[in-house]
């Protein structure tokens, strides 16, 4: 993970966010441990925070901005069955490009150097193997099933602020070629009001095993996402995943809808740096779907919407049995700066364990 500073994306120079970033990371911690990644200016005040978990360790590292599901590595592992004595490290690193989802027009900010060099320095501090890749791609555009599928949406990879030169087949390829897979399923939109990371598949459907998946939904047919689940559930109902099989969907009915207020616009300072501007009345790219499954937990958000929150703890629960699921009440802070927990944290696995035979 990473910590949050920045005030024209942060309200209140990041207070409240902070906040919402270390239970996060409390929460996370109590099933796995947890690196959290802080500029200099900020080194004290992270490690006064979060010091007194000891399954938490506080490091230094420069960024422009906390999401390291987009700016870190997405992990790879190799098949120990590849051959018959494989020797070096079995985990390693995707370093895609960052251009703060967007570019210089389209993006969040315009200085991104410091995301672009995240996943980089993460790798070199886990003396992971890294593999740099000239196609612009966020961590959040994409999930896997492990067993060859991977599903993403149209609006994102092949918007022209990501890519231009490149076809669907030429993205598609890659995809294949550095994540393993052997079918993308692709989604025309992501969800309604994801409009900073134009889509990202992370807020509209993920995995819960191979042959599964949730997907966001609401029931009233007035709501714009409405059109969007319909579209997507159409697609995954329609297709079979990398192994032939027909893929059963779960519907994750999203909270009621939520908008920026005019004292949280309030608490946004403008700095020379250029974030994006945000304007009351915005709705809030809220689901519950954004969320992070730890080894034995899954850490979601909340809203603050009784009906839905309790809902959502209710099918997070019954599709991962083997999970503690814990919601995080105050993951509002989070939608605000234009993402929510899956977006701020990037799990690494552990290195396989290879037994006499060189089996995984």
């Amino acid at each position: 993970m990473g910590w949050p500073e920045r005030p024209d994306n942060w309200r209140d120079y990041a207070s409240y966010a902070q906040h919402t970033f270390a239970e996060v990371a409390n929460a996370i911690s109590e099933f796995e441990p947890v690196t959290v990644c802080v500029s200099s200016d900020q080194y004290l005040n992270a490690y006064e925070r979060l010091r007194s978990n000891a399954n938490i360790r506080v490091v230094e590292m420069s960024m422009n901005d906390a999401w390291f599901r987009d700016t870190g590595p997405t992990f790879v592992v190799r098949d120990g069955n590849s051959s018959s004595k494989y020797q070096g490290n079995l985990v390693a690193g995707i370093d895609w490009t960052f251009n703060s989802w967007g570019g210089p027009e389209k993006g969040w900010y315009i200085d991104w150097n410091l995301d672009d060099q995240v996943a980089r320095k993460i790798l070199e501090l886990e003396r992971i193997p890294r593999f740099r890749h000239h196609m612009v791609l966020e961590g959040g555009s994409i999930h896997v099933d492990g067993e060859g599928t991977c599903v993403t949406t149209e609006e994102c990879l092949l918007n022209p602020n990501r890519n231009p030169d490149m076809t669907k087949e030429q993205i598609e390829f890659q995809l294949m070629m550095y994540l393993g897979v052997a079918k993308v399923i692709w989604l025309p939109r992501g969800l309604y009001g994801d409009d900073d990371a134009n889509g990202h598949v992370d807020n509209m459907c993920c995995f819960v095993k191979p042959g599964m998946v949730l997907l966001a939904w609401t029931d009233d047919k007035s709501d714009p996402l409405y059109e969007r689940s319909k579209e997507a559930l159409d697609v995954i109902s329609n297709t079979t995943d990398a192994k032939g099989r027909k893929i059963t969907v779960v519907k994750l009915h999203v909270p009621k809808p939520l908008y920026m207020t005019e004292d949280e616009v309030f608490g946004l300072h403008k700095t020379e740096k250029k974030a994006k501007a945000r304007f009351a009345g915005t709705r809030l790219a809220a689901t519950y779907l954004n969320f992070y499954i730890a080894n034995g937990g899954i850490v979601a958000p909340a809203f603050g919407d009784d009906k839905w929150d309790k809902e959502a703890y209710h099918v997070l629960s019954s599709v991962f049995p083997n999970h503690k699921v814990v919601m995080i009440q105050s993951a509002r802070e989070l939608c605000l700066g234009g993402g929510n927990i899956h977006c701020i944290t990037q799990q690494q696995p552990a290195s396989p364990i290879i037994n006499n035979e060189n089996q995984i």
